[in-house]
């Protein structure tokens, strides 16, 4: 694995890399409560022919804070003003949670750079009243709480174990040293307060907007869903609702919401599927 740092946008980015520096780019997008180490198993053994490229979200893990106070489509324009310092190809995207959330913001507003995307375990952006009423108790379990209180919730507590063992159907990844190199970068002022604008944006400003989603992309989408999801519900990425042209999902029992730890294997293969439908 390669680390080193990239600014773009004002943001100095902590990116770390694996595979050959001319293989085939896939960008790799982390959550929260996480970093790039969301992506170890894809990292510690990347696939013959990829090159893996997997930065820490701006604020967290070891990159620098945005210059914004993470509006979605901020973040999105940081991410792709990296890609256009890292790579020249179209990228096989894949993210997870938030890095899913940008990863549609970003696919939408700039579909050619991108072979295919395959975003898990966060809802696709064609909500309707209809389809997100009956779901929307789940972001009161705690999304005001860290819109907040997020500052002191990440520094002071142990929040995050819990965050990470709750959302988890199996915990055999999430030992005491994964779940503390996690929690400890969020000690970090910079990390803590990263965290909590990305809730307090998102309820204050995104949430209720009526923003259009832009037009139906045509590229393949695939995701991939741990249907033990109690914090978002697998019927918020059905495939009957997306409003796009490519657009499948795989629903996975037996897995939470970190289905990238949970279910690396299945991750990985779901990967190399996409990559050889977009050969």
């Amino acid at each position: 694995m390669r680390r080193h740092h990239v600014t773009a946008r004002g943001v100095r980015f902590h990116v770390t890399e694996a595979g050959p520096g001319d293989g085939r780019p896939v960008l790799l997008l982390h959550g929260w409560p996480e970093h790039h180490y969301t992506w170890r198993h894809l990292l510690a053994d990347p696939p013959e022919g990829l090159r893996l490229i997997a930065p820490d979200l701006p604020g967290y893990g070891w990159s620098g804070p945005a210059p914004h106070r993470w509006a979605k489509d901020e973040v999105a324009g940081d991410l792709l003003a990296l890609m256009e310092a890292v790579v020249s190809d179209p990228v096989v995207l894949v993210g997870h949670d938030w890095g899913g959330f940008i990863g549609f913001r970003m696919v939408l507003r700039e579909p050619e750079r991108f072979a295919g995307f395959a975003p898990m375990n966060i809802a696709h952006p064609w909500q309707t009243p209809r389809t997100l009423g009956p779901h929307a108790w789940r972001l009161l379990m705690y999304q005001p709480l860290v819109a907040a209180l997020g500052m002191p919730l990440h520094q002071r507590t142990r929040f995050v174990d819990r965050v990470l063992l709750g959302g988890s159907t199996d915990h055999t990844e999430f030992t005491p040293d994964v779940v503390r190199a996690y929690r400890e970068r969020f000690r970090d002022p910079d990390v803590a307060r990263a965290a909590t604008d990305t809730y307090r944006t998102f309820l204050l400003h995104e949430i209720l907007s009526r923003r259009s989603p832009g037009p139906r992309p045509s590229l393949p989408i695939r995701a991939l869903f741990g249907i033990d999801d109690s914090a978002i519900h697998h019927s918020l990425a059905a495939a009957q609702t997306a409003r796009a042209d490519d657009y499948t999902v795989e629903y996975v029992p037996g897995c939470g919401h970190f289905i990238p730890e949970e279910r690396p294997d299945l991750v990985r293969e779901h990967l190399l599927d996409l990559v050889a439908e977009t050969a």
